[in-house]
């Protein structure tokens, strides 16, 4: 097993405490950020902190740094901080994070056709 997996995933899977594959994926990717930090990092490749810090006006810098950190942690992302000064650190996509990107795009179709009917649905009433 990797070395890279958060330790609250890797005793689920060692005790079989996930009863599906399923669980694991969504263990991976839950939280409010992840899919589209995700989703940003795989359309537009790497990003520092305070670019993603834009791309989402309303996320906290410690929820940011807990979703990346938990993101690096499971192998979905990449953290490399270069030797320079000013330091510059940039966040991209593992191999395993752009397997996700299938999945994290299918999710984006699914609420987009989604939202036009619920949209549709309210206009109507």
């Amino acid at each position: 097993m990797s070395d890279v997996l958060r330790k609250e995933i890797r005793e689920k899977i060692e005790k079989g405490e996930y009863n599906c594959e399923k669980e694991l994926t969504l263990s991976v990717i839950s939280g409010k950020w992840k899919v589209v930090i995700i989703w940003h990092l795989g359309q537009t490749g790497s990003h520092r902190f305070n670019e993603l810090q834009k791309l989402f006006p309303k996320i906290t810098h410690k929820i940011l740094s807990n979703q990346l950190k938990e993101l690096i942690e499971d192998g979905i992302i990449h953290r490399e901080a270069y030797p320079e000064v000013p330091p510059r650190v940039e966040y991209t996509l593992t191999e395993v994070g752009k397997s996700l990107l299938p999945i994290v795009e299918m999710m984006y179709d699914w609420g987009k056709a989604r939202m036009v009917v619920l949209k549709e649905m309210m206009s109507d009433k």
